[in-house]
């Protein structure tokens, strides 16, 4: 397949600039993934497709405060960089804008010199390794000087960080929200619980190159990044529970899907386990574990978009895609939702 097989014309005006009110009040399609029938209901109505034993699986990351802006010691040139991966205590993996002033050796300053860094190496993909030097706990420091890293489609500012958070977020380590999981509040777990729904968690720490574009035409020649994800022996157990009885697992998000894909054998079963995932799902990868998915609507193109046509076919997801832009669906992070079933 091709890349621009996933492309859709998508106006401006109809990506989400902000979160609503309510996180419940989002629009939910739900697709019927074997007839293709699409239902246009409020995510609050979630319960009324979810069936008692069914597994809810929710990624419990926490989005860190990631992007940091200071200046150049020396000439005082505006540096931005933005966290990605903690290779060790004091030294990350991170973007850096603009690059040219991000050479090996050069030294940055944060907060008045609250928090100071070095470039210590730029990576094959343009990436840096950067070691900052503080006094007192990094997590701290990273909280009171550090900005929530919102997508560039994002043009408004959040005015609350526990926005771009879900309800349930207690790992800290993501640099994007998983964020299928916004539209969920405490209320509606509740129901869903009531209901005889089980609701697990695992985690997986969202990295920037799920959002990074396929630039090859062959989308079997695209390499994903790697994301680091964690599962419990208390989630594997009743995920397993679940596919012995038949019951249906229901992964929110492509976080939580492609975890569970990495870890799942062919029966569907998965293990306790931690590591480091580079799963590319794509049409044509049989899943052995998700059943359903809950997810926001993505960007044309991108590996996310291809994930969901793996699971609900490629031309039903490119009609429900057409659909949503004829309907003025909001698309993105602070979008709405569709439950592929």
């Amino acid at each position: 397949m091709k890349v621009n097989d996933f492309y859709y014309d998508l106006p401006e005006e109809l990506i989400a600039q902000h979160p609503l009110e309510k996180r419940d009040s989002s629009r939910l399609m739900v697709v019927d993934r074997v007839s293709g029938e699409i239902s246009h209901r409020v995510f609050s109505d979630l319960p009324e497709y979810l069936t008692e034993g069914d597994v809810l699986v929710m990624n419990d990351t926490r989005v860190i405060p990631a992007r940091l802006i200071g200046s150049k010691e020396g000439s005082g040139g505006k540096i931005e960089f933005l966290l990605l991966k903690r290779k060790d205590k004091d030294t990350w993996e991170a973007l850096a804008k603009p690059g040219r002033r991000a050479r090996p050796g050069a030294r940055f300053t944060f907060g008045e010199g609250l928090l100071s860094a070095e470039v210590v190496e730029v990576l094959d993909d343009g990436n840096r390794i950067v070691r900052f030097e503080y006094e007192g706990v990094f997590e701290e420091i990273l909280d009171t000087l550090g900005e929530m890293p919102l997508p560039p489609y994002i043009t408004e500012k959040l005015l609350d960080r526990e926005r771009y958070q879900t309800v349930y977020s207690r790992e800290e380590g993501s640099s994007a929200a998983p964020t299928a999981g916004l539209h969920f509040t405490p209320e509606l777990l509740e129901r869903i619980r009531e209901k005889g729904v089980e609701t697990v968690f695992l985690t997986l720490h969202v990295g920037l190159g799920t959002f990074r574009p396929v630039k090859v035409e062959d989308i079997d020649a695209h390499v994903m990044h790697s994301e680091y994800f964690s599962i419990s022996r208390e989630t594997a157990d009743r995920i397993n529970a679940a596919k012995a009885e038949g019951r249906r697992v229901i992964s929110v998000g492509t976080t939580s899907t492609r975890t569970l894909e990495t870890v799942a054998d062919d029966k569907g079963y998965v293990r306790e386990v931690s590591g480091w995932t580079d799963i590319f799902i794509y049409p044509g990868i049989r899943f052995k574990c998700v059943d359903a998915l809950i997810t926001n609507f993505h960007l044309p193109e991108s590996t996310l978009i291809m994930l969901v046509s793996a699971l609900a076919g490629k031309e039903k997801t490119m009609e429900a895609y057409r659909t949503a832009v004829g309907m003025k669906y909001r698309f993105f992070s602070f979008g709405d939702s569709m439950f592929i079933k």
